[in-house]
């Protein structure tokens, strides 16, 4: 598995063959070894903060609680989901520690230098949409710490104090914090990300446990494996049922983070690294925190003797938690874990992709900044709070990126056997080989066309509400197939710049 990556060419080369910065900045230019310090354990975290958060906690409480679901089935399709993940972004993460390149970059190999803004901006779409989202649920906590600490803050809070589109004054000043706070974490670079994550895995992970075995304690550690919320068995073909909806689910939860994990893995030392991280961050993290999550809900329930709904969400079920200084140390550090996964899956993907576009005058700081302002000026607790919004608008934008990833991979693994020319990637003129039709790849487009119109079909139409959640595993592979077919043996590859050999 050890390997060693492409060699590292000069950023001095590279921006005098791109005078007018048309391609090239210092951010998007390819990780230079001395850069490349995200280990297994980094990677590992970047997971853990990934997976720690109210969100995913909710999510798989919301398994349990709405869907009927038992944890055995909880489990079981959440650790097969998250094999599946591992696997892709191993894929993805191959190929940015082999071009020491960011997502955007990437996909000029297969879709051409400014074809690849297409992918991008989709990525960069979504990743705004959801890191406003992820803030505003930081804020949610954060604003009832500080109601809770200070009572004359829950005053700015109340339904009777000033608002503004629909959120307080308490709302907006929490909202903005953590929006500042994220935005001085990433302006600071990636090895400020690097730190911050490599802190904030273990520490929420040990504020999980506490909660857990706080309530399991008071439940005389009773729980049952195999029952839904109503406390009956379920038969076996629900059971098959259950297990494949939280497969598609985890996959279609972590389908954004896995397409751009390249933004990442480039700075990792070697493919080991890659693949110790995932493994470890993925199956065995990713399943441990969905079982504490369903085990401390079910098990809160017991205990306060209340509907399971009303406490499925972390915030909410830390209201019920009289010890004052668990209140504190766990509602902050659930704030902190928001704002980790906030960065991770958000923000500096957004932050790449909006750099790509104009890479002369957007670094990777500025583009980060666009993103914060971008992210208020949506304001997203509209339309977190609108069902048919979230549903349709952000619904169809991930369905996307199921036929993205499997084009990207297919060309990068099959098509072109992991060959790239680290220069033609930075070279604006009709010379380079990813040049294509002015730019822009028609095997690629071709291939998106039908494979998105399926996805969005399955994602947007009534008729396939019961494939829904599938539409990610049908999109990948028909983008993949046309792709293949289109593209073998019809794309110029040089031999003399290859991706990693193996050792």
């Amino acid at each position: 598995m050890s390997t060693t990556h492409a060699e590292h060419i000069p950023n001095e080369e590279l921006a005098r063959q791109d005078p007018d910065g048309r391609l090239f900045n210092e951010d998007l230019a390819p990780a230079h070894p001395t850069h490349r310090k995200w280990n297994g354990y980094q990677l590992f975290s970047l997971w853990m903060n990934d997976a720690h958060n109210a969100g995913n906690y909710t999510w798989a409480a919301g398994l349990f609680v709405g869907l009927g679901m038992s944890a055995f089935d909880i489990t079981l399709g959440i650790f097969l989901g998250s094999l599946i993940i591992l696997a892709g972004c191993c894929l993805s993460g191959f190929m940015g520690h082999d071009t020491g390149t960011p997502y955007p970059v990437i996909s000029r190999i297969t879709w051409g230098i400014w074809g690849a803004n297409i992918p991008a901006v989709v990525r960069g779409i979504v990743a705004i949409a959801w890191y406003g989202v992820q803030t505003y649920l930081a804020s949610i906590a954060l604003n009832a710490l500080l109601s809770r600490a200070f009572p004359m803050f829950r005053e700015l809070s109340l339904s009777t104090a000033p608002s503004f589109l629909n959120l307080s004054l308490g709302g907006w000043i929490c909202f903005l914090l953590l929006s500042i706070l994220q935005l001085i974490i990433v302006r600071r670079g990636m090895e400020a990300v690097r730190h911050f994550q490599g802190l904030a895995g273990p520490i929420i992970w040990v504020i999980m446990l506490v909660l857990m075995f706080y309530f399991l304690s008071k439940a005389n550690w009773h729980f049952d494996w195999f029952s839904g919320p109503d406390g009956k068995q379920l038969d076996s073909s629900t059971q098959m049922r259950n297990i494949l909806i939280a497969c598609a689910q985890t996959v279609g939860t972590l389908a954004t983070l896995m397409l751009n994990f390249s933004d990442f893995a480039r700075f990792s030392p070697s493919r080991k690294s890659v693949v110790t991280g995932c493994a470890w961050g993925l199956p065995v993290n990713w399943t441990a925190f969905a079982v504490t999550s369903v085990v401390t809900t079910v098990a809160a329930a017991q205990v306060l003797n209340a509907d399971i709904n009303d406490i499925k969400d972390p915030g909410i079920l830390l209201e019920h938690v009289d010890n004052s200084i668990m209140f504190y140390v766990c509602t902050i550090s659930f704030v902190f874990a928001t704002i980790g996964v906030n960065i991770v899956a958000n923000f500096v993907s957004a932050a790449f992709d909006i750099s790509n576009i104009n890479p002369r005058r957007i670094s990777f700081r500025t583009g980060g900044l666009i993103t914060a302002i971008a992210s208020i000026i949506v304001t997203p607790w509209n339309y977190f709070n609108n069902p048919v919004v979230v549903g349709y608008f952000l619904g169809s934008l991930g369905a996307l990126l199921g036929p993205f990833f499997g084009i990207l991979a297919v060309d990068y693994y099959l098509v072109r056997k992991q060959k790239f020319s680290i220069r033609h990637m930075y070279l604006p003129t009709p010379e380079s080989i990813y040049y294509y039709n002015k730019g822009v790849s028609h095997y690629a487009l071709y291939a998106l066309i039908p494979s998105a119109i399926v996805s969005l079909s399955i994602a947007l139409l009534p008729a396939f509400s019961e494939i829904k959640d599938f539409g990610w595993f049908i999109g990948a592979p028909i983008g993949a197939i046309i792709y293949y077919f289109l593209a073998n043996g019809r794309v110029v590859i040089l031999p003399h710049e290859t991706a990693a050999q193996k050792a």
